[in-house]
Parts: structure tokens; C-alpha cells; sequence
């Protein structure tokens, strides 16, 4: 196969990036599917404003990281310090997200029907290739 390490490594950053846009999908899918209307109603106003605006912001930061890793994904993968400090970031976002999602949240209550858990194993393996690949390209050097 043709093509350098880094050749191949900006390819794994772009499917990365496109990986973010596909997450929104569930993103957008979580408020039905946990029923956030009920569930969220009892809380004060404020509280209840104060997750919308959260999670609106986890969108926008999302978003972002797809955005920035579509458009300079070359540049993340030449090892260039600041390409190097974007991907230990965004790498260490993932890492920490895949945490919470095998250490903190028990979603088994909510996994009811097939396609809800291959949902969330599915997001699951994206965090680890996120990951993975971001951490890669954070220890990549410049050639």
C-alpha cells in the first residue's frame, strides 16, 4: 500500500472527524430516548434550563472538534506542536468521556430494545477510537 505513516494517520483523523457529526446523531436521539421532558420536569427552572444549556454546549464543542479536525486534519498529523497539543486535547476529552461512560454511568436501565444498546456499545467503541487515534497523533513528531 502506498503512502507514509502520516498519510495514513490523516486519514484516521478525518474519519475521526466525520465520527464526531455521526455522534450528534445520537445526540439528538438521548432527549427522547431518556424521556428528558418527564424526567426534567420536576426540576427547578433554572436547573432544567441549566442542563439544556450544558448540553448545548457539549454540541457546540463537538461540532468543533469535528469541524477543526475535518479542516486541519493534515496539520494534526505532522506533528507540529500546536497539531500535537489540538489532538492531546481532543484525545484526552475522549479518553475522560469513555471513562464516565464505563466507570460512572450505569445505563442499563435505559438500554430497553436492540437498537438503544447498539447504540451505546457503538458509542463506545468510537470513544476508544477517538481515543486512540488523537492520543496517536498527539505523540506523532514532526518529519
Amino acid at each position: 500500500m502506498k503512502g507514509t505513516p502520516m498519510n495514513h494517520l490523516e486519514t484516521l483523523l478525518r474519519l475521526a472527524g466525520l465520527l464526531h457529526f455521526g455522534i450528534l446523531t445520537a445526540s439528538a436521539l438521548t432527549p427522547r430516548a431518556l424521556d428528558w421532558r418527564a424526567n426534567l420536569a420536576p426540576l427547578h427552572p433554572f436547573l432544567r434550563n441549566l442542563f439544556w444549556v450544558y448540553g448545548s454546549f457539549i454540541v457546540l464543542v463537538i461540532v468543533a472538534f469535528g469541524t477543526l479536525t475535518l479542516r486541519h486534519g493534515n496539520e494534526m498529523a505532522a506533528g507540529t506542536p500546536l497539531g500535537r497539543s489540538l489532538c492531546l486535547f481532543i484525545g484526552a476529552f475522549w479518553l475522560a468521556r469513555l471513562l464516565v461512560q464505563l466507570f460512572v454511568f450505569d445505563a442499563r436501565p435505559f438500554l430497553t430494545n436492540w437498537f438503544y444498546k447498539i447504540g451505546y456499545h457503538g458509542l463506545t467503541v468510537v470513544f476508544i477510537y477517538f481515543a486512540t487515534v488523537y492520543g496517536i497523533a498527539a505523540m506523532a513528531t514532526k518529519h
